[in-house]
């Protein structure tokens, strides 16, 4: 799939390639011929639109406007950037809204099943205009345009219209290639291959797919954060929570037909094996020495990924195709457990001279709040636990006489509740760290009731406009206790809402062995910090921001369809710290833009983030290629942010970049614990 420049919504609705940990951690939904309902998909609908009634926090009824909103957005999910439905297609879904409500109400999705169809009938039709137009001679020097922002474009309304579009997008592509060093025949054929794997891989949606995609259009038209989870997506979000599974230990992507390697997992059964590269491409899977070799170019990835995975122990045969050879190689490797390190907390202390003396900085990188929650219920000696975790590394830098700590969250997103308020707890003493409200307005404050902390010293959180839930209630729990500084974007994500993961099988039949009918991610709470303020939509504000390309994208809670809005409580009592006071911040922020306004690298951000928002204003991009290309040059934020994707599956990252961003970070911090030893003599 080609990329648009990523501005206003694009940037989540778009991403270059589909990721998907072997056995799978993230995939993207594919789309398929669909003929009729099932009487499972009855029975879940059934049970998503029986709990969202009842138990969402909004108590929001199943009427017109959940209606029309869920049409909406999954007109969005199948085309976001309006290049295949006719204006006549949308409005006549859209006048169906009696028809969806009544239906859902009795577990009839039928609806989605004829949308989805008039969808691949309009696939088919479109994929038409891109052979024509790629095998046409397109003029490159007409000053011309293209809509670049989803919500700004606009349906075809004839045939003419609706290959004019096409023309634009082949243009688009083409130029996207070229800027890359990809052009002539070769770009050609590449982008062929793109759409025609694109039209086979949504007719090779399910049952399952189909049902999670309309149901959570469903769901999420009462909030962001409501989704319906198949069964296979629960597997993967299990998986994810407690960094572990059965597999060969590789990460793949889909890319033009092919599924490709991604990276290759330290420590699993392809890292020991050897054999298997990055960028190699997958083109068959055979179970066991004597399986038959099952073709899996332009299959889906979610479906390569389950002839993959396995039981540890037993052996699949890989027909490779390595980069850089012309010969298709079969690699036979036996499945292993893999531990999921890329989301686990990661230490490292960095020694700094400051005023003729040598400083400990200790810096943890915390991707995510995770908990082996099988584990915790029965019990396990070793079960996997953000607290624990990070309460190793910080008795190992107080052995080490560790003088501050940076925490960074740039990019966690969130994850468990319990883990978010026990590690709070490792840094004050005792007291409130989350209040939280129901449907019913029922408020309930969860404490940290142990006493004592593992840490006591100066302690700086780095966040982001990608930290969120988790993340901000640690943060937002920090910044009221005054116990630490919170450095990075103008604010967090802002999501304020707390999700309780419903077992469909469980809720229906109340039996231990329920059949697996997935899970219902419902919001059922809103979460505020100690002093009242909800996180939601607002964040937690950074005491020092530093300017960075992140915190202007429309990536927040904000900025996201339907999300609640931002209120507040009464706050609760609790006894501040006081580590952090406004003369302190005041002084730390003049020290900190005296060292911006002497750095090249922080004004060159600030040059990108005024480009960004020229272009952002636009709404278009030109395909006049010497402009196209030329603009290119200036900033490209689909090379940026896939540079930034690389470095975060780059299983050899560093835990800490020092770069011009890193560096004042830690110059903060140095000045922080300068600030901290003068205030206590």
């Amino acid at each position: 799939m080609s990329r648009f420049p990523l501005t206003s919504s694009r940037l989540r609705m778009l991403s270059a390639t589909s990721l998907l940990l072997l056995g799978g951690l993230f995939y993207s939904v594919c789309h398929a011929d669909i003929e009729g309902q099932t009487a499972t998909d009855r029975q879940v609908t059934l049970a998503v639109t029986s709990l969202m009634r009842s138990e969402h926090l909004t108590r929001h009824p199943l009427d017109g406007e959940i209606a029309t909103r869920c049409m909406t957005l999954y007109l969005k999910t199948l085309d976001p950037w309006k290049l295949y439905f006719f204006q006549a297609d949308a409005d006549n879904f859209m006048a169906r809204n009696d028809e969806l409500i009544q239906q859902v109400r009795r577990g009839d999705v039928s609806l989605g099943h004829d949308v989805f169809n008039a969808f691949l009938r309009r696939v088919d039709e479109r994929v038409k205009y891109a052979d024509e137009f790629l095998a046409a001679k397109l003029d490159f020097d007409a000053d011309e345009g293209m809509v670049s922002d989803p919500d700004a474009a606009k349906y075809a309304t004839t045939p003419d219209e609706a290959r004019d579009l096409w023309r634009k997008r082949v243009k688009y592509d083409l130029l996207v290639l070229k800027a890359d060093k990809t052009e002539g025949e070769e770009a050609r054929k590449k982008l062929s291959r793109r759409y025609h794997s694109f039209v086979k891989r949504m007719h090779q949606t399910d049952h399952e797919e189909l049902l999670e995609m309309y149901l959570t259009s469903l769901t999420m038209s009462y909030d962001p954060h409501s989704t319906y989870m198949s069964p296979s997506t629960l597997d993967n979000f299990e998986i994810q929570m407690k960094l572990e599974l059965d597999g060969i230990g590789a990460q793949l992507q889909f890319d033009d037909g092919f599924t490709v390697v991604n990276k290759i997992i330290p420590g699993g059964a392809a890292d020991k094996d050897k054999r298997l590269k990055a960028e190699d491409k997958i083109t068959g899977v055979a179970q066991g020495k004597d399986g038959e070799m099952v073709d899996v170019v332009d299959m889906k990835l979610s479906d390569v990924v389950k002839l993959i995975r396995g039981k540890r122990g037993t052996l699949v045969r890989l027909e490779v195709l390595p980069l850089g050879k012309g010969e298709k190689q079969v690699y036979d490797i036996t499945r292993a457990q893999i531990e999921l390190t890329d989301s686990e907390a990661r230490g490292q202390i960095f020694e700094e001279k400051r005023g003729g003396q040598t400083i400990k900085v200790g810096v943890i990188d915390l991707p995510s709040f995770y908990m082996d929650m099988e584990g915790a219920r029965h019990n396990r000696p070793d079960y996997r636990s953000t607290t624990r975790d990070v309460g190793k590394l910080l008795d190992e830098f107080n052995d080490k006489n560790v003088d501050a700590l940076v925490l960074d969250l740039r990019r966690n997103g969130g994850g468990s509740l319990t883990e978010a308020i026990n590690l709070t707890g490792l840094f004050i003493d005792e007291g409130p760290i989350v209040q939280v409200k129901d449907k019913d307005g029922k408020k309930q404050v969860y404490n940290d009731l142990d006493r004592g902390v593992k840490w006591d010293r100066p302690l700086v959180v780095l966040t982001s406009k990608f930290s969120a839930s988790a993340s901000e209630i640690f943060a937002g729990a920090i910044q009221d206790y005054r116990r630490g500084l919170i450095v990075g974007d103008r604010s967090t994500h802002g999501k304020g809402t707390v999700q309780s993961l419903l077992d469909l099988g469980r809720q229906l039949f109340q039996i231990p062995n329920a059949p697996s009918l997935g899970a219902l991610k419902l919001t059922m709470q809103q979460f505020y910090r100690p002093d009242g303020d909800s996180t939601q939509n607002r964040g937690v504000r950074a005491d020092l921001p530093l300017p960075s390309l992140t915190a202007e994208l429309d990536v927040g809670e904000a900025d996201l369809e339907y999300a609640l809005p931002f209120d507040r409580i009464d706050a609760v009592p609790y006894d501040k710290v006081n580590m952090v006071d406004q003369g302190k911040i005041d002084r730390l922020t003049a020290l900190s833009q005296e060292r911006q306004k002497a750095s090249t690298d922080f004004h060159k951000v600030l040059r990108n983030i005024k480009r960004y928002h020229e272009q952002k204003a636009r709404k278009t991009v030109t395909l006049n290629e010497k402009k196209f290309l030329a603009e290119r040059a200036e900033l490209d934020l689909d090379k940026e942010q896939e540079k930034d994707r690389d470095e975060q599956n780059d299983p050899h990252r560093p835990i800490f970049e020092r770069d011009f961003y890193g560096n004042e970070v830690i110059s903060i911090t140095l000045d922080f614990l300068q600030q901290s030893k003068l205030a206590a003599r």
